[in-house]
């Protein structure tokens, strides 16, 4: 199963070997990632879209958004009742779909690929789904549309897990939100969350029994706590206080708009938003595309700090380890693959 793709001593691997841990080629890593999905009666379409995502984020250097997010699903009790994702009302600019309560992974997905559709027909696309959960990456998502010459606008409301400043107790999800923009180079994909740390890497913490950093989450109490069992009992707080804060707040509102709450009728609830655009529409000569590229060289030609090699934008980073994790595989902590393995019997 496990492939030994380059020397463990070796200083140019991006991840370093351990005894904890176990490092994969692509393909092994994504049958073992489809081989428990299926496990958990999932079509071969459907765990094939999911697991894409979850190589693809391990491959730009997001371990806890990768194959250990099989054991979140694996956990969650929404996944016993699923129904094929359907369109409820529809525009020539847009589209309100019903999830199925599948993971966001396969709902999210066909989202995308359908305001890309309608974009490629109308130059503008709104589209909004529901009745989901678990999207997973929204860069990914993002870079799919992007990808196709399309500006993109991304966000992902979800249930409570955060605490409001003040607050004793979680009101609002996690909510990252995502800009994309296509360049004649790599596309500039800007992800954020507006949490102190996204949900996902609590659940890892957890499972590793590793601590959160000071200041990130509080107990079921309210109480700052940084034993990540006690976090997922309570909640986190917002990123960079009353601003992360506002962030939260507009994600969880532009969720409404794809109907978050008409499912089980709460206020805070997953709904996931592509905004896309076509550049041409405004610039029918098509010169976005250079002027992205101009606006990046510019920023990464400005005088630096002393020590500083070079100026980096958003995504660049990803992008750059995801071509140099191709050749090198990937690591994965050895609890997480023993997980799945036993999932999978």
């Amino acid at each position: 199963m496990t492939t030994n793709l380059l020397d463990p001593q070796s200083t140019s691997l991006l991840d370093k070997d351990g005894p904890d841990t176990v490092r994969m080629s692509i393909p092994d890593a994504e049958a073992v990632g489809m081989k428990a999905l299926r496990a958990l009666g999932f079509s071969e379409e459907d765990a094939k879209i999911t697991v894409d995502q979850l190589i693809d984020n391990a491959l730009c250097g997001y371990r806890f958004t990768s194959l250990p997010r099989i054991l979140a699903i694996a956990e969650n009790k929404r996944i016993e009742h699923r129904a094929p994702v359907k369109i409820v009302h529809e525009t020539p600019l847009s589209a309100l779909m019903d999830g199925g309560n599948n993971v966001g992974y396969v709902s999210v997905y066909h989202a995308a690929q359908l305001a890309i559709k309608k974009a490629k027909a109308s130059g503008f696309a709104i589209v909004g789904v529901n009745n989901s959960y678990f999207s997973g990456r929204n860069a990914y998502y993002t870079e799919l549309v992007v990808k196709e010459g399309f500006v993109c606008v991304h966000v992902a409301s979800a249930m409570p897990r955060v605490v409001p400043p003040g607050g004793a107790q979680v009101a609002l999800g996690t909510n990252p939100m995502c800009l994309g923009f296509p360049t004649t180079k790599d596309p500039l994909i800007i992800d954020i969350g507006t949490a102190s740390m996204m949900w996902g890497d609590v659940g890892l913490h957890a499972h590793l029994g590793l601590p959160l950093p000071e200041g990130i989450g509080v107990d079921a109490n309210g109480k700052p706590s940084t034993d990540a069992a006690a976090v997922l009992e309570g909640g986190v707080v917002p990123f960079g206080g009353h601003k992360g804060y506002g962030l939260s707040l507009a994600v969880q509102a532009l969720g409404l708009l794809a109907g978050s709450s008409l499912p089980r009728n709460m206020p805070a609830d997953y709904g996931f938003v592509f905004l896309v655009i076509d550049p041409r529409t405004l610039q029918p000569g098509g010169e976005f595309e250079a002027q992205a590229t101009d606006l990046i060289n510019h920023l990464k030609s400005v005088r630096r700090q002393p020590g500083v090699d070079e100026i980096r934008v958003p995504s660049e980073r990803a992008f750059r380890e995801r071509r140099q994790r191709l050749t090198q595989g990937l690591v994965f902590d050895k609890k997480v693959i023993d997980s799945l393995e036993a999932l999978s019997q």
